[in-house]
C-alpha cells in the first residue's frame, strides 16, 4: 500500500523525524544540514546562520499573536538559537482568493512591528495567490539571516549533571491556539508568541558554560528533550514539580485533554548549561520579560541513556517519548 502524508507528519514529533531522517536529509545530504538544529551556520567572509520556516496557524489571529508576528518571532528564534544575531529577514505570502485585503493588512503591520521590535529588517520576498479554497486564507514563509557571535557546543559537549533550564511557563501557544480554533477562549491564557535573540545575547554573553539552546515549538518541551538524548549516552530527569505551568493551561489541557508538556511553545527556549552556572544564569535570564519565569526544571543524568524521564510528584518516574500523532495539528 503506498504511503501518503498525513497531519502526523506535521506534529514535530516522530513522524515528522522519520519524515526528515529517510526522505529530506538523505536527498539533499552535506554537512550544514546533518546537524539538524534550528538553522544552519554557513561558513563565509564572516560566519552566517541561516533558516527558513513555514507557517500555517489556524486561526489567522489568536490572543498574543497571529501568523504574522509568528512568522517573524519564529525565525529570529531560530536563527538566535544558533548563537547568532538576527538581522535580515525574506518574506513569502502565499495568498488564497478571497482573503480580504484589511486581513493582509493587518497581518503586515503586525509583521513590520514584530521585526521592529527584534531589530531585525525584512528585505525580500515574495507573493503567489492560489485559487479559493486551496490556500486556507494565507501561508507565510520567513527565512532569516544573522552574524554567529558566540560558539555553542552543542550536545557532544553535555555531561551528567548539567542542569536543564526553561525560559518560562511552558504550553502556553498551543493550548491558547486551540482555546481559540474551538471557539472557548476566555480569560486571560495567551500565546506566549515573542522574539528572544534580546535574552540569548544577555544569556551568552553572560560567560556561563551553556552547551546548547533550542525553542521547543511544535511538540514541546518533551519532544525538544527528546531530540537531545536521542542516540546519546546520556539521559534526561526533570521535576514535575519544578516545571513551570499556568494554572488555566494545566485547565485547559485537562478539559481538551492535552498534555502541556507536549503543547507548542513560541516565546521559550531550552538551555542546557553547567551545573555551577545555572543559578547565575537564571537571575540574568529572570532580568528579562521573556525569562521572569525561566527555572531549573531537570538534571542530565548517565543512568537513563537516550531517555527523558519525569519525576511525578507522587515519587514514581514517568518516560516522557516523542510526541506520537497529531496533538495540535496547524499549531504554528
Amino acid at each position: 500500500m503506498e504511503e501518503i502524508i498525513t497531519l502526523d507528519y506535521g506534529s514535530g514529533g516522530k513522524k515528522t523525524s522519520r519524515l526528515i531522517e529517510q526522505y529530506i536529509v538523505p536527498a539533499f545530504d552535506n554537512s550544514a544540514l546533518s546537524e539538524l538544529g534550528d538553522g544552519a551556520l554557513l561558513p563565509g567572509a564572516d560566519e552566517l546562520a541561516f533558516s527558513t520556516d513555514s507557517f500555517v496557524v489556524s486561526p489567522l489571529f489568536f490572543p498574543g499573536g497571529d501568523i504574522g508576528k509568528l512568522a517573524v518571532c519564529g525565525t529570529v528564534n531560530d536563527v538566535a538559537m544558533c548563537g547568532a544575531e538576527p538581522k535580515f529577514l525574506s518574506c513569502a505570502l502565499i495568498l488564497e482568493e478571497g482573503l480580504p485585503v484589511e486581513t493582509l493588512e493587518r497581518v503586515l503591520q503586525s509583521m513590520r512591528r514584530a521585526a521592529s521590535d527584534a531589530g531585525v529588517q525584512i528585505v525580500t520576498g515574495d507573493t503567489k495567490v492560489v485559487e479559493k479554497g486551496r490556500g486556507d486564507g494565507l501561508y507565510i514563509n520567513t527565512s532569516g539571516i544573522g552574524f554567529r557571535k558566540y560558539r555553542l557546543p552543542g550536545l557532544a559537549a553535555v555531561r551528567p549533571g548539567d542542569a536543564v533550564l526553561v525560559s518560562g511557563t511552558v504550553g502556553d501557544h498551543g493550548t491558547a491556539v486551540m482555546l481559540a480554533r474551538s471557539g472557548m477562549m476566555d480569560g486571560e491564557l495567551r500565546s506566549d508568541c515573542t522574539a528572544l535573540n534580546r535574552l540569548t545575547d544577555a544569556m551568552l554573553s553572560s560567560g556561563a558554560g551553556i552547551r546548547i539552546l533550542r525553542d521547543p515549538t511544535r511538540g514541546g518541551l518533551a519532544t525538544t528533550l527528546n531530540e537531545f538524548t536521542e542516540g546519546r549516552s546520556f539521559g534526561i530527569e526533570l521535576e514535575e514539580s519544578a516545571v513551570p505551568v499556568r494554572p488555566e493551561v494545566r485547565a485547559a489541557c485537562d478539559m481538551l485533554g492535552l498534555d502541556p508538556m507536549y503543547c507548542a511553545n513560541e516565546g521559550k527556549l531550552i538551555c542546557i548549561c553547567a551545573s555551577e552556572d545555572a543559578e547565575a544564569l537564571l537571575e540574568t535570564m529572570r532580568a528579562f520579560p521573556e525569562g521572569r519565569d525561566a527555572a531549573l526544571i531537570g538534571r542530565v543524568t548517565d543512568d537513563a541513556h537516550g531517555r527523558v524521564a519525569l519525576r511525578t510528584g507522587l515519587g514514581g518516574r514517568r518516560i516522557l517519548q516523542k510526541l506520537a500523532g497529531a496533538q495540535l495539528p496547524r499549531i504554528c
